[in-house]
């Protein structure tokens, strides 16, 4: 069966970039752990472990795609993924809604801070193609006045 939503979905993530990406898994991250805490918290174990299980599997592509060697502040970031990843499995086990409450307020933050990163990324690569618009616009000018 054709579902056009899950085509638009899968070619829209196809054709992000990385930072993108990354701040696209971020906030699905943050929603999956919203789930899960609201549905723990009403005592519906197997809707709150789904949602945790799809948050784990999120956290568990971040680790496998992390260069930890990359940057200083790769080693750290790689325990913050691997006690998120205890505590998911931890709270979908055991139907702990405070554990992953405590999940999502680690991953808030980092969520935050990758979308600003994200917005700097495209504010200076917006300003790069500027410059370079606005030089290109100067040469043809300059072309066309016949001036060099």
């Amino acid at each position: 069966m054709y579902d056009a939503r899950s085509t638009y979905l899968a070619d829209s993530v196809a054709t992000v970039g990385p930072a993108r990406l990354l701040t696209m898994l971020y906030d699905r991250l943050v929603a999956d752990l919203d789930r899960g805490v609201e549905a723990l918290e009403r005592g519906d174990r197997v809707g709150g472990g789904a949602h945790l299980g799809h948050a784990r599997d999120i956290v568990t592509e971040l680790i496998s795609s992390l260069d930890v060697a990359a940057w200083e502040g790769g080693p750290r970031l790689m325990s913050i993924y691997g006690y998120l990843l205890t505590g998911l499995i931890e709270s979908a086990a055991t139907g702990d809604a405070a554990k992953a409450r405590g999940c999502r307020d680690v991953v808030q933050p980092l969520a935050e801070a990758w979308r600003g990163a994200e917005a700097s990324l495209a504010a200076s690569a917006q300003a790069t193609r500027a410059a370079t618009t606005s030089q290109g616009a100067d040469e043809i000018g300059s072309t066309m006045l016949g001036v060099a």
